[in-house]
């Protein structure tokens, strides 16, 4: 008897609901009316900072450094002497060479007037013409002496200029790891100083080779899609935006084979000196699109590599494919087809909803 009760129990709970279920009122969920409306997405890249020029500058004698002409993180001009690495050893080798020079060419001298000489007694017959023919062979040796002795001044000279190392171009220098005293030469692994030219930086970021053939489709050509590109903007690692926008002027010809990406170069001007080589920061790309149509993420969701979003069609819900715009701004897609303008979608919590549910709404638009 007492199970009987607890069966009728359980049968009236479910009744109750069941009830309550057939007089629930569709579920709330926040609508969206899709409209065309002109977008712009900003897709952010990881880059690394590079000055414009940036010269590892290495000595090109051996030796050691008797002066170090500069400041870490001073500005230095082109042509400035930065090192002296000791002169002694080649002030001597330069004065050796020069006076191999005049020795070379006194024998010279001496040995165009024997040849001279034995030309005027061979014509007379006095000499042979074997005496004649050493005489000419002596004054040829003598010439090429004095020409190697004359390159190896110039060699001389050269290797006395290079004691004095001077930067190339203009720009910052770094950190210096070497003090006077130091013996380096010119395969040592750390260069005496880096010096960045930093009138303006370059940002370095890659792209993956997907998001550079729809630029290509989207403009015609890769050099028409940098012309055509606008402006890209840079936040600096701080999170802060960097006041200057910069414009890309070269995309790598080729594809890591490694990665699938494409490097990309973007130029940043610096009058603040507030961007310094080696530094990094996040490279803002943006994509301008008209008449489009833009729905929030948040109401999608993916099924084997597709993406979904549900109508409400009829007060049910009702799942649409959709193509979108492989560039996105992380919130946003762009459709590209699937759906059109006047169409309502679910707005939110897309995943959560089932194929036929009823909707009860708040409509809003994305005008």
């Amino acid at each position: 008897m007492k199970g009987f009760f607890i069966l009728l129990s359980v049968a009236a709970l479910l009744s109750s609901c069941s009830s309550k279920q057939q007089q629930e009122p569709g579920a709330k969920y926040k609508k969206l009316r899709v409209e065309f409306s002109d977008q712009t997405l900003k897709n952010g890249y990881a880059a690394s900072l590079r000055g414009r020029q940036y010269v590892e500058i290495r000595p090109q004698v051996d030796g050691i450094i008797t002066e170090i002409r500069l400041n870490e993180g001073d500005v230095v001009k082109k042509g400035q002497v930065l090192f002296v690495i000791d002169q002694v050893p080649y002030k001597a080798a330069l004065e050796t060479a020069i006076a191999n020079v005049k020795s070379a060419e006194s024998r010279l001298a001496t040995a165009r007037l024997t040849a001279e000489s034995k030309e005027e007694l061979f014509r007379e017959n006095v000499v042979s013409e074997f005496d004649l023919q050493t005489a000419r062979n002596s004054l040829a040796e003598a010439q090429a002496t004095l020409a190697q002795a004359r390159a190896e001044e110039t060699n001389a000279r050269n290797n006395l200029s290079y004691t004095e190392v001077k930067s190339p171009v203009n720009g910052v220098a770094s950190m210096i790891p070497y003090r006077v005293g130091a013996l380096v030469g010119s395969n040592i692994t750390e260069p005496l100083v880096t010096v960045s030219e930093d009138e303006s930086v370059y940002a370095y970021f890659s792209m993956n080779e997907n998001q550079i053939l729809d630029l290509v489709q989207q403009y015609g050509s890769l050099q028409k899609a940098m012309d055509g590109m606008p402006d890209v903007e840079l936040t600096l690692s701080n999170g802060k935006a960097y006041s200057h926008s910069g414009k890309i002027n070269a995309v790598s010809g080729t594809v890591d084979e490694g990665t699938g990406a494409v490097s990309l170069r973007a130029e940043f001007a610096n009058p603040e000196k507030l961007l310094r080589n080696g530094g990094s920061g996040t490279v803002f790309v943006p994509s301008h699109r008209d008449s489009v149509i833009a729905i929030p993420q948040a109401a999608t969701y993916e099924l084997q590599n597709r993406v979904f979003v549900y109508k409400v069609v009829d007060g049910k819900a009702k799942s649409t494919p959709v193509e979108v715009f492989r560039l996105n701004n992380g919130t946003e897609y762009i459709v590209e087809s699937g759906l059109l303008p006047g169409d309502v979608i679910i707005a939110e919590g897309a995943g959560l909803v089932r194929e036929g549910t009823e909707i009860e709404t708040h409509t809003t638009t994305n005008e």
